[in-house]
């Protein structure tokens, strides 16, 4: 069987790692039309439980990844000036080119060598192949190639986000929101390496007309969200990397496969960088199609529908979570009209999958100051 995969992100990597570990006969090739090294972006970050999924099944590549990952036990949200911390909720992160660094090695090591700096303009190029995998992201072209029949949807969110970097060392994810002359800002914090953070600032669209944004370069943007958040740098600067304004997309599909074509990662969903599970989400989908596959070696249309029918369930639930959480987002000024602890219980109760009893249990420290704070109004 001759699988050609494109995208070299985590879920084309991994999926790749997998099929060839799994079958050592088949043809696996890779096609990414970016260096190994390109990646924009600086941390990625998962909830403290994400990569539990890889113990059991895969401890070669859960023991590759763990001993450089950033861990913490708690999130802190800072409004009004005033620090919230929320107490059990653990994350991890780790350097985005880190982590496809070590899927790079790992896929070399069962014999595959992806194919980089090479775009490819149209399927007919791999018309060889038996099965053709998009893991080329939300631009993807095999979704492109057949959007209608994927039943394929794409939805701006109208707040911007631009992507930066600093060393300064943060000890927890943390939200920073302001309130300034210019609008409101959030800003999205958390060390990925010992001497280097992600630092994500979102701006409503209404804060991102009055700023005159869309007038600025790369430079004078980095200057401006370095003055609104000065206090939690702290005298560090902001780092650029491709850091433009963008508006996170929701990618939706009716179908997952057509043909023999199928999706894989964002090329299939998002889900919103909020929650922390768009990289694990691209993995997991790669374990269930490899999976798939194995059971269905033989016929790929039912391996195929057996991937769609195993995944899209619990995908569908995670996903919901997310968009709930984005709209949180969409709307993060008009919240930010309540005290920070009434704040901090809005952010955490945000995707609907948090309710007051489950967190008493998460976080026993952050709802006891919530009910103290409470019982005296």
């Amino acid at each position: 069987m001759q699988i050609a995969i494109i995208g070299a992100g985590p879920a084309g990597l991994y999926l790749a790692y997998l099929i060839k570990r799994r079958q050592p006969g088949s043809d696996v090739i890779v096609i990414e039309q970016n260096p190994a090294d390109a990646t924009f972006g600086f941390g990625v970050v998962f909830s403290d439980r994400a990569l539990e999924f890889l113990r059991e099944d895969d401890p070669e590549t859960y023991s590759a990844i763990v001993p450089h990952m950033e861990s913490w036990n708690d999130i802190a949200i800072v409004h009004r000036g005033e620090c919230v911390v929320i107490d059990g909720i653990g994350f991890a992160a780790i350097g985005r080119l880190k982590l496809l660094e070590l899927l790079q090695a790992r896929v070399r090591s069962v014999g595959v060598a992806p194919v980089y700096r090479r775009a490819v303009k149209s399927l007919d190029e791999l018309a060889g192949a038996d099965l053709v995998v998009g893991a080329d992201g939300v631009n993807s072209l095999v979704r492109r190639s057949s959007e209608t029949k994927f039943g394929a949807s794409i939805r701006l969110l109208t707040n911007r986000f631009a992507w930066f970097g600093t060393t300064k060392r943060f000890e927890t994810l943390t939200q920073t929101f302001v309130e300034s002359e210019l609008g409101s800002f959030n800003a999205h914090h958390y060390r990925y390496a010992p001497g280097a953070s992600t630092f994500i600032v979102e701006v409503n669209a209404d804060t991102f007309a009055r700023a005159g944004f869309a007038r600025m370069d790369e430079n004078d943007t980095r200057a401006l969200c370095e003055r609104v958040f000065a206090q939690a740098l702290g005298g560090h600067a902001l780092i650029s990397n491709n850091s433009i304004w963008r508006q996170f997309p929701i990618v939706h599909n009716e179908r997952w496969c057509v043909g023999r074509t199928v999706l894989i990662g964002d090329a299939l969903h998002t889900a919103h960088f909020s929650i922390g599970s768009g990289t694990r989400l691209a993995m997991e989908d790669a374990i269930f199609l490899d999976k798939a596959l194995a059971t269905h070696r033989d016929d790929i249309d039912a391996a195929l529908a057996a991937y769609e029918a195993g995944r899209r369930p619990i995908l569908e639930k995670l996903v919901a979570g997310a968009n709930g959480s984005a709209d949180w987002y969409e709307h993060f000024n008009e919240h930010m009209r309540l005290k920070p602890t009434d704040f901090a219980m809005s952010y955490m109760t945000r995707s609907g999958r948090i309710d007051l009893e489950r967190l008493r249990r998460l976080s026993p420290g952050f709802v006891a100051r919530y009910e103290c704070e409470h019982s005296k109004n």
